[in-house]
């Protein structure tokens, strides 16, 4: 195109009749202009969107901070997350709840939904290492992960007492329990962002001379998927938001805030 227009200027140039034809079509010029800064944006916006870096497919638990301090950049900030007992994520959210006292940015609004096992129940994962392997419930055990869950939820949640207080922001933070063992991990972050993997339930640790089965969420791996994104991307998202916030419906009050209002 760039081409035919240059040997059109040079022929006119040369030839009368060619010249007088455009002479007085100056309005012509403006118009191919327009059409060649459209086609020329248009490859350039092609070209952008080939080498634009993808978001990682799949990262480790140990990255979580990275996506918790983004979705913290909103106005308003929804995390949600089903899997053991959330250590990992607890922490990377303790410091920057801790930090919206001094320096809020954007954000008015904060919601936290943990879902937890029922450690109440009795469990295959985790649970002790009996004979031949084999796991054996262990109620001690249990209470200990549940006394964790509940020194996190009391944490958090005094902190979204103490920021809610000040008028300046509304933030919420609650656990509530699922039954079964702990096999799926899943972060959602601001209803955009779902990041996806299967804890190892085979890991072993030992604890005061005993072994148990224990799963360690800081190494799990977790596929991510992001809305905005391709149509198969985007089903993803929706689909697992879906499947959270119905579990989440169904889910139970922790057995340490029965009969406590939240």
């Amino acid at each position: 195109m760039l081409a035919g227009i240059f040997v059109t200027g040079l022929t006119a140039q040369f030839v009368k009749p060619v010249g007088d034809a455009l002479e007085d079509k100056a309005y012509l010029g403006g118009a191919i202009l327009s059409l060649v800064g459209y086609v020329l944006y248009d490859a350039v916006k092609e070209l952008s969107s080939a080498v634009r870096v993808p978001t990682p497919s799949l990262v480790n638990s140990s990255q979580l901070g990275t996506f918790v301090r983004k979705a913290f950049l909103a106005r308003k900030v929804e995390i949600s997350f089903l899997g053991y007992t959330g250590e990992t994520l607890y922490n990377e959210l303790h410091h920057l709840l801790e930090d919206l006292s001094d320096n809020p940015g954007p954000t008015r609004e904060v919601r936290v939904r943990m879902l937890v096992p029922d450690f109440k129940q009795e469990m295959t994962v985790p649970s002790r290492v009996g004979t031949d392997s084999r796991p054996v419930d262990d109620e001690a055990f249990r209470e200990r992960m549940s006394d964790q869950c509940r020194s996190y939820e009391e944490e958090l949640s005094g902190i979204a007492r103490r920021l809610t207080a000040t008028g300046k922001l509304d933030v919420k933070c609650e656990y509530r329990c699922y039954p079964g063992i702990p096999r799926d991990k899943i972060c959602i972050f601001n209803r955009v962002q779902v990041l996806y993997g299967l804890y190892d339930v085979s890991v072993r640790r030992e604890h005061r001379g005993v072994e148990y089965f224990d799963p360690k969420g800081y190494r799990t791996d977790l596929n991510v998927w992001s809305g905005g994104g391709s149509a198969a991307a985007e089903t993803t998202v929706t689909t697992w938001i879906k499947h959270f916030d119905d579990l989440w419906d169904l889910a139970t009050v922790p057995a340490w805030r029965q009969g406590v209002a939240p």
